[in-house]
C-alpha cells in the first residue's frame, strides 16, 4: 500500500462521503431510539450501527446487483414511511410519560432492516471512491460507525429537548422514501418519471408523513 498524493485526496473523498451520507441513516436510528431509557438508548445506538455496518460490508460486495433487483429500494421506502408515521403518532404519549419505552430489541431491528434498505447507494459510492482497494473500501465501512453513532446520539437528545425535530426528521425520511420508490427499477421502468416529479413527490411524501404522523397522534390523544 503506497503512501502517496493519490491515496490521501482518496481517504480524503471517503471521509467526505461518509460525512455527507450519514445524516439520513443518523435521522433513522435517532427516531428508532428515542422511546428506550438513555442507558438502553446509547446501546441501541452503538449495537444498531455496529450490526448495520457489519452487514453493509457483506452488502458491499453485492451492491451493484442489488439495486437492480425489482422492489428492493422499494419495500425499503415502505418501511421508512412506516417508520417516520409511526414516530411522530407515538410522539405524544412519550411527552406526556404515558408510553411505555420500546423494546431495545425492536429498536436495533429497525435500525439495521432501514440501514441497509437506505445503504446501497452509499456503499456504491464509497466503492466507487476507493477505485478497488480492499483497505480504503474496509476503512470507508468502519468510518461511517462513529459518524452515524455521534450523529443520531446528538439528534436524540436533542429531539428530548425539542420536539419539533421529530416532525423534520420524519419528514427527512418520508422524502427519502420517495426518492427510493420512485428510483426502484420496477417503478422506474413502469413510470420512467422525470427528475422534477421525482421533487415534487419528495415534497409531498414529506408533507403526507407529517400529516398523517399528526393525525394519528391526535386520534390517539382523543382516546
Amino acid at each position: 500500500m503506497e503512501l502517496n498524493a493519490r491515496f490521501l485526496l482518496d481517504i480524503l473523498s471517503i471521509v467526505l462521503i461518509d460525512l455527507l451520507l450519514a445524516g439520513d441513516n443518523a435521522v433513522v436510528i435517532a427516531l428508532a431510539v428515542r422511546n428506550l431509557p438513555p442507558a438502553q438508548r446509547r446501546i441501541g445506538i452503538s449495537v444498531g450501527a455496529g450490526f448495520a455496518v457489519v452487514l453493509r460490508i457483506v452488502v458491499t460486495f453485492f451492491a451493484a446487483k442489488l439495486l437492480q433487483i425489482e422492489f428492493i429500494k422499494m419495500v425499503g421506502g415502505l418501511v421508512l414511511l412506516w417508520i417516520a408515521v409511526k414516530v411522530i403518532a407515538d410522539s405524544g404519549a412519550q411527552e406526556e410519560g404515558g408510553k411505555e419505552a420500546a423494546s431495545l430489541w425492536q429498536a436495533m431491528w429497525i435500525i439495521m432492516i432501514a440501514d441497509i434498505t437506505m445503504s446501497t447507494d452509499n456503499i456504491l459510492a464509497v466503492a466507487g471512491a476507493s477505485k478497488g482497494n480492499l483497505f480504503l473500501l474496509l476503512f470507508g465501512l468502519g468510518l461511517s460507525i462513529p459518524f452515524v453513532v455521534f450523529t443520531s446520539g446528538l439528534l436524540s437528545r436533542l429531539m428530548d429537548k425539542y420536539p419539533v425535530i421529530i416532525y423534520i426528521g420524519s419528514a427527512i425520511l418520508g422524502r427519502v422514501a420517495a426518492e427510493m420508490i420512485l428510483t426502484d427499477p420496477w417503478t422506474h421502468a413502469l413510470l420512467d418519471p422525470p427528475h422534477w416529479v421525482i421533487w415534487v413527490a419528495e415534497v409531498v411524501s414529506a408533507a403526507a408523513v407529517v400529516a398523517a404522523g399528526w393525525w394519528l397522534r391526535k386520534r390517539k390523544e382523543a382516546r
